[in-house]
């Protein structure tokens, strides 16, 4: 099943796995999980025991069968590196990837170190960006060098939600940068110098910048409905994308 994104930095969700397990303070307020529920609730095929990992191989084929060059998101609703996924069914989903060179493909993880294991021995297709969640200094900058090891063709960080000041950030051979806040009714909140911080050092090191959203927290530090937070930082929208992305 494949669905139109309103994820502002994708067009379309390919979610041949749903389901995932909780792992760092990222994963708290967990928007999928949150999802998942609600799709069980509706009666919705995949989710049937809602939030629990499971692989959906019926949906393996979905990209084959859209011919408009599209953008895809990959399991949204998963992890595609979620140590119950074998690397079996992983390689399938590479093997669609590969064989689909029309589309492009976002994945991202935070189980970065087996991300990292998994293509020490495979080639990484040119038509794949991957990427880490990067949420906190703890959890989430020491992503960042397993992901430089991969040699991807597009490199990206996804600073949502951006918990706290992540410090200084060694972006070599990161060519994305994301920023969000979280959402959701026990959202936490973002501090504008925080993102700030991560926008200049993008700047500074020659890396794109893409803020994402406030989340349920504003600018001004008030409670409100993300819609109304909006995606303004500094007073503009910051929609940067990699350079030679397609």
């Amino acid at each position: 099943m494949t669905t139109t994104s309103k994820i502002e930095w994708t067009e379309q969700t390919w979610n041949p796995i749903v389901g995932c397990t909780k792992l760092s303070a990222g994963c708290k307020h967990c928007y999928a999980e949150t999802m998942a529920k609600r799709l069980q609730a509706m009666g919705t095929a995949g989710y049937e025991n809602g939030f629990a990992l499971r692989l959906i191989p019926e949906r393996l084929a979905d990209p084959h069968r859209r011919q408009k060059p599209t953008v895809y998101f990959v399991n949204s609703m998963s992890d595609l590196f979620h140590d119950k996924v074998p690397d079996a069914y992983i390689e399938q989903v590479f093997g669609v990837i590969a064989d689909t060179p029309r589309h492009h493909y976002q994945i991202l993880t935070k189980r970065a170190a087996r991300m990292a294991r998994f293509f020490r021995t495979r080639a990484v297709p040119s038509n794949v960006w991957l990427g880490v969640s990067v949420e906190n200094r703890r959890h989430g900058v020491p992503r960042i060098d397993y992901l430089r090891e991969v040699p991807a063709r597009i490199r990206f960080l996804s600073v949502e939600p951006l918990l706290e000041d992540v410090g200084v950030l060694d972006l070599r051979d990161i060519h994305w940068v994301i920023v969000g806040g979280e959402s959701g009714p026990k959202a936490r909140p973002m501090k504008p110098e925080w993102a700030d911080a991560v926008r200049i050092q993008c700047a500074d090191q020659d890396v794109a910048f893409f803020f994402k959203q406030w989340g349920g927290w504003g600018a001004d530090g008030k409670r409100r409905a993300k819609s109304k937070n909006g995606r303004l930082l500094n007073g503009r929208t910051w929609d940067e994308m990699p350079a030679h992305a397609f």
